[in-house]
């Protein structure tokens, strides 16, 4: 292979290239700590350096069990300097999930913080193989001289990223180098890039939109603001100070952070807010317009290492309800019963493009369902109308159909959530003797709000089609979603069911 075929495929490595021609730019900004780009690659350094001891290389795969903060991102960079493999680990899962999640992904190290210190420990056991360590006990291991990697081969993987598996088992998705970098590069032509932006990032590292802010960050030249956790005012208090220019939610963040808000404008200074996860109702796009909050919905997923379509702050008004346009060089087609859709007709939604995964971790098959003839088959449908506008209408595996008829329970839930006294909204199906399924809601009541089922479903009756109207709404307490807002409607439908059993005893 020639020098200049390899060379096409690697970069210098990007946190070291901002090192060396901007070190005093501010690179990092978690909690108390403030890293400029030459001290983050410093720190970066030793962390690779002291994983060399602990033989922690080319491909090791290691887990972090991580709050958000200044290690996650130490770590995150340290580990592709060594050419080691990430394995980035939901806080929340129980010790068992953590296990399979390391065991599936063939961890052979767990590093983990004081905070997650007891889930390792349970999770690690039993597992042969896997040593688990703390990071005050990786911050006393001595370093190893050895000759880190400089530059970024694109085709490398970076880490194995599990699924929010609203349905079934989480898979690892295989992201590499080349799809942080295509998103990245899709994401600023989009938006634009400025010299004082700023990103900030409530969202959890482990997830792939909290992630690619880091990446986003080295490569733009840009600070990230990162939160340990999400609090509304917190987040509304870093943005009024008047640094930060960017910020990514989902739809349940920016909710309570308007909620929290009241009617205060956002100052100038704030330009987008990256809206992800689940598709935003029409209620939250209407506060959003009322309010002038720029707010740019998108749609992605981890197979896509983030963002593959965005709508600009601007196109809110002329396309509401839109997730906006593929982000370049990435490519949506509408896939409808295996021919092309036409315009404005639903259909299953295909990516094309150099952000999309390498496929799933030791999952061959399934691998070879999802990417077919170069394209992505996410599983999502929506609609392309006809200046190329990306439409999401729900999850394939979410639609139900009652008499014949298809009934998506995003269009229902965005009606429910238009009610006055609704603060939260899960549609599910019901099996149904005559319609063969029949729709169902469960709904969360704002505090101090009331009302009744009967009145729901008038509501809705004035909204919607007889055979969309719930015909039974469960009133809860809270609703079941992923890090990344999405509904886990499995979750609501064991709910429901445990509710109807109740009814029955």
């Amino acid at each position: 292979m020639s020098d200049a075929s390899v060379s096409a495929g690697t970069l210098p490595d990007w946190l070291r290239h901002r090192a060396s021609t901007s070190p005093e730019q501010a690179a990092l900004v978690a909690g108390a700590e403030r890293l400029s780009f030459g001290a983050l690659d410093r720190r970066v350094n030793r962390a690779a350096r002291q994983l060399a001891t602990l033989r922690i290389g080319e491909g090791t795969r290691v887990a972090l069990l991580l709050r958000a903060g200044a290690a996650f991102a130490v770590l995150t960079h340290a580990l592709a300097r060594a050419g080691a493999i990430m394995v980035p680990l939901n806080t929340r899962l129980t010790p068992p999930e953590l296990s399979w999640q390391c065991a599936d992904s063939h961890a052979s190290v767990l590093i983990h913080d004081e905070a997650h210190a007891a889930q390792a420990s349970t999770a690690s056991n039993g597992l042969p193989g896997v040593s688990s360590i703390s990071l005050d006990a990786l911050s006393a291991v001595p370093e190893t001289d050895v000759i880190l990697r400089d530059r970024i081969t694109l085709s490398d993987v970076q880490g194995i990223i599990y699924t929010s598996a609203t349905s079934g088992r989480p898979k690892g998705v295989l992201l590499t180098f080349g799809n942080h970098w295509w998103n990245a590069i899709g994401s600023a032509l989009h938006l634009g890039l400025r010299s004082d932006d700023c990103w900030l990032a409530p969202l959890p590292l482990f997830h792939v939109g909290g992630l690619a802010i880091l990446w986003r960050s080295v490569i733009y030249g840009i600070p990230a603001v990162v939160h340990e956790s999400f609090d509304p005012d917190a987040v509304n208090h870093e943005i009024d100070g008047g640094a930060v220019t960017l910020v990514s939610v989902v739809s349940t963040m920016l909710q309570r952070m308007l909620g929290e808000r009241g009617p205060r404008p956002y100052p100038p200074s704030l330009r987008c807010i990256l809206l992800g996860g689940a598709p935003a109702s029409a209620a939250l796009i209407d506060a959003c317009l009322r309010r002038g909050v720029p707010v740019a919905p998108t749609y992605g997923l981890t197979e896509t290492a983030s963002q593959v379509a965005t709508l600009a702050p601007g196109d809110v008004v002329r396309k509401p309800g839109s997730a906006g346009k593929a982000l370049f060089p990435a490519e949506l087609q509408i896939d409808a019963d295996g021919r092309q859709a036409r315009t404005g007709e639903v259909g299953e939604i295909l990516v094309r493009g150099p952000s999309v995964m390498l496929g799933y971790t030791d999952r061959p098959d399934e691998t070879a369902r999802t990417m077919r003839n170069g394209w992505l088959h996410t599983r999502d449908l929506g609609y392309l109308d006809g200046e190329g506008y990306l439409y999401i209408v729900d999850r394939r595996d979410d639609l139900i159909i009652s008499g014949g008829e298809n009934v998506y329970p995003a269009e229902v839930e965005s009606v429910l959530l238009a009610h006055p006294a609704i603060e939260d909204a899960g549609v599910i199906a019901l099996p149904d003797p005559a319609w063969g399924q029949a729709v169902a809601a469960a709904v969360k009541v704002r505090s101090g709000a009331h009302a009744t089922e009967e009145e729901i479903r008038t509501f809705c009756a004035g909204r919607l089609a007889g055979y969309k109207v719930p015909r039974r709404v469960w009133f809860v307490e809270t609703l079941p979603r992923s890090p990344s807002g999405k509904l886990i409607r499995r979750a609501i439908a064991e709910q429901v069911s445990e509710s109807i059993g109740q009814e029955r005893r």
